[in-house]
């Protein structure tokens, strides 16, 4: 895993100035602190091209410098990730005349662009952001991995493509306009991060996952190369279906501990790091290296359980006990991320990576195994609303009513919160249903909390619109499934791999996740909802294809979530941090917010009327990030 950079500009725009470049590369050393790299190519016309690399060398540490570039220097690679079939392309590409002076995965992606132009992205098992320039055309290709494990943003002007790993590279560059979109902070209060395509700015982008993008002639043109269609497969039994899923996920953690330096995995006791966990000790010649962080706070502690999965699958395992320094930590998320993020699993990520990559260098995680084998609850409450759908529209209207308000209340996060809340969204159309579910800041909230000037500037509906527009694009699909297959193109990609990546790369740590290669995606999405999903049961098809993996004590155990206890922080440590934050009189939230609606949210939580740990957190990063900005 590395950082990576560019820019190209046409014969009217002004050259990127070299300083500003290496600055803009620089930023990125901690995503590559082994090494740096600059190509640049200035044309008699006036155009020319940056690639810039932060290199974290995993692969041929000796040969595997960047950006690199084929025989005659006429086509040049800058790239993020690993591909973890190199091995097996090379041998076609040998036999097609392709010469390698390297053992690199790099240059395997050099000469199948040669062999196969855009299609290139194509024959890849990985993940990956790739720019490739295409000296003889001068043309730019810019790719990101299906599932999205590793970012890539740009920001287009009308003569010039700037891109790079993360968005603090482009802001390093002079004259790039900043300016906040009003949509973007909605969005980042429903779903506590920034849908792709956008970002927190007007001029920056992402590109999707399993996207590609040509910049040529100062044109920008993507397209998507991966759409599977993920639909049970009604042919197939589920015990053959359990078999070739054995095999495809063994080869996907086969594939994934190739390294040229020491690797292990989390083991946090859950079923799919303890499944990874099991399938790396079957491939490995010595004990797997597994770890795991814990908390002093028994509900958020998950110690035991990994304690009891590495015993049972032998493995080397290091566990360390870690009290939060939750605002000097925060800070530094506010940095890592670039843009408003909610998401407080940040927090343990953040120091399972640090205590890791103290010990290897390159870990396998677990994730991607909700998503694929319904391991949320939520899966199973949504796919009963279809029944909910069938009654006669007077019973709806009144399981809907007025009467909702008049749940008793009292206590933390109470059944009144989340009881009102789930009968909301029974009133919403169906295909806004799912994105209501999982909104921290429902649409009436969000209304109370705007200031007038501010609240005719955004729209719910349009927020709302990133995940109701997928659960259509799945419609023929039950709604369980249709949750499944939105959570693997929204919640997967734009919240727990970006996750992963940023506080994973923060300290140089390169994350594997072997249930999210492609093989194994298409092979789940195989798999009907009755199979996947069954009252009272964790992940039942997982659990029974690989029980052997799983200690008993394990096997029925409650899902426990990854988090830490914010409403606890809210009304002890930083509880008066909060408040400073959120209601001083310069506070930048109030740009947007009336200080008397956070206000409300502040006095309800400490009154112990409702439990707003993660929205005060929401609002608390925003703060942060602005006032850092």
């Amino acid at each position: 895993m590395c950082g990576i950079t560019g820019a190209v500009w046409l014969p009217n725009s002004p050259p990127v100035d070299s300083a500003d470049f290496d600055r803009m590369t620089d930023t990125l050393a901690h995503r590559g602190p082994d090494g740096r790299g600059v190509y640049r190519d200035d044309f008699d016309d006036g155009s020319g091209v940056l690639l810039g690399h932060r290199r974290l060398s995993i692969i041929d540490l000796g040969g595997g410098a960047q950006p690199m570039c084929n025989e005659d220097e006429s086509v040049w690679i800058s790239f993020n990730g690993e591909i973890y079939n190199y091995r097996e392309l090379r041998p076609g590409l040998e036999q097609q005349g392709h010469r390698f002076r390297t053992n690199s995965d790099t240059e395997t992606i050099v000469h199948l662009y040669e062999q196969y132009g855009d299609d290139f992205v194509t024959h890849l098992r990985g993940m990956f952001a790739i720019a490739i320039w295409d000296k003889r055309r001068r043309r730019l290709v810019l790719a990101r991995d299906r599932l999205g494990q590793k970012p890539l943003v740009y920001c287009h002007q009308a003569d010039r493509l700037l891109f790079a790993s993360e968005i603090k590279a482009i802001k390093a560059i002079s004259h790039v306009p900043l300016r906040i979109r009003n949509q973007a902070v909605d969005e980042y209060l429903t779903y506590g991060y920034i849908p792709h395509p956008g970002t927190i700015y007007d001029s920056i982008q992402k590109l999707p996952p399993a996207h590609i993008a040509v910049f040529e002639s100062g044109r920008l043109t993507t397209s998507c190369y991966w759409n599977p269609e993920l639909c049970p497969d009604e042919t197939a039994s589920t015990l053959e279906l359990q078999e070739q899923l054995t095999c495809v996920l063994s080869d996907s953690v086969r594939l994934r501990m190739r390294s040229d330096v020491p690797l292990g995995a989390f083991l946090s006791g859950g079923i799919d790091s303890t499944i990874i966990t099991g399938l790396m000790q079957k491939h490995a010649a010595q004990p797997t290296n597994t770890y795991t962080i814990g908390f002093p706070v028994d509900e958020f502690d998950e110690t035991e359980y990994a304690h009891a999965a590495a015993e049972y699958l032998k493995t080397n395992h290091c566990a360390m006990e870690v009290t939060p320094n939750s605002l000097d930590l925060l800070e530094k998320l506010v940095w890592l991320f670039d843009e408003p993020y909610s998401d407080s699993s940040a927090v343990p990520t953040y120091y399972l990576s640090q205590m890791t990559r103290q010990h290897v260098k390159v870990s396998l995680t677990g994730d991607g195994g909700d998503e694929l084998f319904a391991g949320y609850d939520r899966y199973q409450t949504v796919d009963r609303l279809r029944y909910f759908d069938r009654l006669p529209r007077p019973m709806k209207a009144l399981l809907t009513g007025p009467w909702r308000y008049l749940i008793p209340g009292g206590g933390q996060k109470t059944v009144r919160q989340r009881l009102k809340h789930r009968l909301d969204i029974l009133r919403e159309p169906a295909d806004q249903r799912y994105a209501q579910w999982l909104t921290g800041f429902p649409p009436s909230r969000r209304d109370s909390l705007y200031r007038p000037e501010f609240r005719d500037q955004v729209s719910a509906d349009a927020s709302l619109s990133f995940v109701a527009n997928l659960m259509r694009r799945s419609s023929s699909l039950t709604p369980g499934m249709q949750a499944m297959r939105t959570d693997l193109r929204s919640y997967l990609p734009c919240d727990l791999l970006s996750k992963v990546d940023i506080t994973s790369m923060a300290h140089g740590l390169e994350c594997r996740s072997p249930f999210l290669d492609h093989h194994v995606v298409e092979l789940a999405g195989r798999f009907s909802f009755a199979a996947l999903s069954q009252p009272g049961k964790i992940k039942p098809m997982l659990t029974q294809t690989f029980l052997e993996m799983i200690p008993p004590s394990l096997r029925r155990r409650p899902k426990m979530g990854f988090s830490v206890p914010l409403d606890r922080w809210f009304r002890d440590d930083l509880k008066g941090f909060a408040r400073e934050m959120l209601m001083s009189s310069d506070a930048f939230c109030h740009s947007f917010f009336e200080p008397s609606a956070v206000e409300s949210i502040l006095h309800e939580h400490q009154a112990g009327h409702w439990g707003h740990g993660d929205r005060i957190w929401s609002l608390l990063f925003l703060e942060l990030w602005g006032r850092n900005t």
